[in-house]
């Protein structure tokens, strides 16, 4: 944690008079997180002192921190050293807002198919490139754990564990925004699993060490078809039964 009341004096803001003064609050303070003034572990100044800076109530100083916190550039600590603090790097609010627009039907079952093919099949790429001794241990790892959880009939554990393997070849991939955007169709997987039914366990176990093998060998080619296969296999195996469910909710209408 960085405590940056010694450099107070270069945090200056200007006094804001807008009707929606809260964003113009919150656009300076991300301002300076672009230019290097504030970094992930920085305590902004007092809520009073903020308000005095802007010129502004306290109560809309507090809708613009608020608005932050919601968008996740800050996190607020409670106690004596507590206050409002910029959050490391985090996707948070992305994966929050990715669910929502699952949940209200703006993304749809075909566009998540379709999008995890496109990032899966890049993240393999990437990965194959540049993963670690760390991250192929990592992703083994993922696949004793799979298979443990299906031997143990344990569904909710196997599906967890088989969503995280995407989360570990994302971090292999070294590119943390590609994380938070696999991240975020994880999270839109797992309520789409709510109501649909996994592929077969024994054929993710099976292509799942071909990839890591390819990946050790450092064929990208054969780890890119590989991957691509088996998503497009899901996607199948998925819109399938969103098609089927269609049917039945159509012939019961009728």
């Amino acid at each position: 944690m960085r405590d940056t009341t010694d450099n107070r004096a270069r945090l200056v803001y200007t006094p804001v008079q807008t009707r929606r003064a809260f964003e113009e609050v919150a656009d300076q303070i991300r301002g300076q997180l672009a230019e290097g003034l504030l970094r992930p572990g920085d305590r902004l100044p007092s809520e009073r002192d903020l308000a005095e800076q802007f010129n502004l109530s306290r109560n809309t100083v507090r809708e613009a921190l608020r608005s932050l916190e919601v968008a996740g550039v800050l996190e607020f600590r409670k106690g004596a050293y507590g206050g409002a603090f910029i959050r490391e790097g985090k996707g948070d609010a992305v994966v929050s807002g990715f669910t929502d627009l699952f949940r209200l039907g703006v993304i749809t079952p075909g566009n998540l198919t379709e999008a995890r093919l496109i990032v899966g099949v890049e993240v393999t790429r990437l990965a194959c490139l540049r993963a670690t001794d760390d991250d192929f241990a990592a992703l083994e790892e993922n696949v004793e754990q799979s298979e443990a959880a299906a031997a143990a009939d344990d569904m909710q554990a196997r599906v967890d564990i088989n969503l995280a393997f995407h989360a570990l070849l994302a971090q292999a991939a070294k590119n943390p925004l590609l994380s938070v955007l696999v991240d975020a169709l994880i999270a839109i997987q797992r309520n789409l699993l709510t109501v649909l039914t996994p592929l077969s366990n024994n054929k993710v176990i099976l292509s799942r060490r071909k990839l890591i093998r390819h990946m050790r060998d450092r064929n990208e080619e054969a780890a890119v078809r590989e991957m691509q296969s088996h998503l497009t296999a899901l996607q199948r195996h998925y819109l399938a039964q969103k098609a089927k469910e269609a049917k039945a909710a159509k012939n019961a209408a009728q």
